[in-house]
């Protein structure tokens, strides 16, 4: 069994910054906002330069979504004739 240095488990302890203040933090704010769903997705780096930020992924995610739609119904309706 290992032994336990007392000297690093108190610096462990004190990792936080003295310019981090939450005294009027509110515990629980963004609970029910996480809790109705959080969608993360990972943009592949070869990409990042055409997708710089999340508003231009939308952009061009809407933009296609017509097409996407089209295609799904014409192959929804070819398996169902």
């Amino acid at each position: 069994m290992k032994k336990i240095d007392r000297r690093r488990k108190q610096a462990d302890r004190d990792t936080m910054r003295a310019e981090y203040d939450f005294s009027h933090a509110v515990r629980g704010v963004t609970a029910a906002r996480y809790a109705q769903g959080a969608n993360v997705v990972v943009i592949d780096p070869a990409v990042l330069d055409v997708f710089p930020n999340g508003t231009s992924v939308n952009e061009a995610l809407r933009a296609l979504a017509p097409v996407i739609r089209q295609k799904r119904r014409t192959v929804t309706r070819r398996r169902s004739a």
